[in-house]
Order: structure tokens, then sequence, then C-alpha cells
């Protein structure tokens, strides 16, 4: 990685399951990244709060109770409203493959199935956030 990343993990909605989560919290921030995990039960925008207060680069959303492309696309509304284009968004856990081109119409940049592997979730967050930043030094 060019740098240590700021990433927010976050689980939108009422979902009470958060073993996933910390899994991915923990591989990233073993891999170098800065986590930021906002716990259980939050709001779109308090997880678009989080993500403004942390100057975060990413944002991770996870989603186990089928309510992704409700809660997703809030939380991705509410950063464009904060003019933040620019944080990458990613989305996992139990989401079905037909929907996620609706998932990606809606601004998620990655999203990560059941069985992802963790060395893989790092390697293509760090690689696009990678991507992002060489991108930005050009501009």
């Amino acid at each position: 990685m060019i740098r240590p990343y700021r990433v927010v993990v976050a689980k939108p909605g009422l979902d009470g399951h958060d073993r996933g989560a910390k899994v991915i919290a923990r591989a990233l921030r073993d891999a170098g990244f800065e986590v930021i995990y906002t716990g259980l039960h939050q709001t779109p925008e308090q997880v678009v709060q989080a993500v403004v207060q942390e100057d975060a680069d990413a944002v991770g959303l996870s989603l186990l109770s089928g309510a992704h492309l409700t809660l997703v696309p809030k939380v991705v509304d509410g950063l464009r409203a904060e003019g933040l284009d620019d944080v990458l968004v990613v989305v996992g856990g139990i989401i079905p493959d037909g929907d996620i081109p609706s998932l990606r119409e809606a601004g998620v940049d990655l999203v990560f199935t059941p069985g992802a592997p963790l060395p893989a979730i790092v390697e293509q967050l760090g690689t696009e956030l990678d991507r992002r930043e060489e991108a930005a030094r050009q501009s």
C-alpha cells in the first residue's frame, strides 16, 4: 500500500450479527489499514457521519439482513451529499448475485459474498485505494 488507508467498517440496519465485520476489521488492521468499527445498528446517516469525522478513504458495509438494496443506496447518497464521491464503498455479507448489478449502479465499488478469502479482500481493497491515490496524485 502507498500509505495506511483509513477504513470505516459499519453494520447498518437492525442486523445483530457482527462477527464477519469484526473478522474483516481485524484482517484489514493486521494488513496495515487504520480501521474504525462503528458497531451494530447504525443508521445510514450515522455511517456517513463516521466517514466524515474519520476522514476515511473507504467504508465497508456489512449486511446479513437482506436490507442491502435499501440501506446501501442511502449511505452512498449521503456520501455524495457530503461531497465524498472519492470514498471507496465496499459491501459484504449475504448478497445475492442478482443484486450485485443494482449495488454497482448505486455506487458500490466492491462486493464480497460469503466465502471470499480474507487475503483477496485485503488485496483488492489495497489495490483499488492505491489506484485512486495514484490517480489523485497525477491530477
